[in-house]
């Protein structure tokens, strides 16, 4: 911390030794003694609470965060493309305010819209195809009655 080196201690020791007596000098380094304990612990304790702090800071965050990605979840289960569709369709037909039109038809639900089914007979898949249709073709039958 103060980068003091042995030959520096040594030096200090001696002039306090001159300065401040044999006598008195273990209970003046007794009182130096605790008061660095005092400022080591005060430096601690601050340390610890703006750990706290920190972590406080970064929980909120993290809820914030958390919140976040609820509401954006939340809003990506709500979703209805037919009803934006719908909508963007009606705010494209609707009539500029103050403009002078005939009312529109309604637009029909896609339910009405499709057309009913239709009962189109599909045709006759045709017969699989087996070996016999490779086969070659069996020989004539004899006639009889013909010698030879």
């Amino acid at each position: 911390m103060f980068d003091i080196g042995w030959s520096e201690l040594v030096v200090i020791g001696i002039v306090a030794l001159i300065a401040i007596g044999p006598k008195e000098l273990p209970t003046v380094l007794r009182t130096i003694g605790q008061y660095m304990g005092k400022v080591r612990r005060m430096a601690s304790e601050f340390q610890g609470q703006f750990q706290e702090a920190m972590r406080e800071a970064e929980v909120a965050d993290l809820k914030k965060q958390a919140d976040d990605l609820s509401s954006t979840v939340s809003s990506y289960t709500n979703y209805d493309p037919m009803a934006d569709v719908q909508k963007s369709m009606e705010a494209a037909v609707a009539p500029e305010p103050g403009e002078n039109t005939v009312a529109a038809a309604p637009v029909p639900s896609a339910e009405a819209a499709s057309p009913p089914p239709i009962d189109v007979p599909l045709p006759e898949p045709p017969a699989p195809v087996t070996n016999d249709d490779f086969a070659p073709a069996p020989p004539p039958p004899k006639q009889a009655g013909s010698g030879g």
